[in-house]
């Protein structure tokens, strides 16, 4: 019985926090940090050129519009 309830609470645990991390990876962030080691689209958390070129200070990185956005489909034209 025990085992029983302790498999509910993980269950339980588990699904909220995949619920709660669901809605904020579904944001498509303008800059993406590429690179190296990021390869193409890379690391597209940035939402302004300045974060993006901040953290590729330093680094063989530059930053390039997320193709998700730049791509986006603006509305149906007649």
């Amino acid at each position: 019985m025990r085992n029983l309830i302790g498999a509910a609470l993980l269950t339980a645990f588990v699904l909220t926090i995949a619920a709660a991390a669901s809605p904020a990876s579904a944001y498509d962030y303008r800059y993406c940090l590429q690179g190296r080691e990021w390869g193409y689209p890379g690391n597209c958390q940035f939402s302004t050129y300045r974060q993006c070129m901040a953290t590729a200070s330093g680094t063989y990185a530059h930053c390039g519009i997320n193709p998700r956005v730049a791509f986006r489909e603006r509305g149906r034209y007649r």
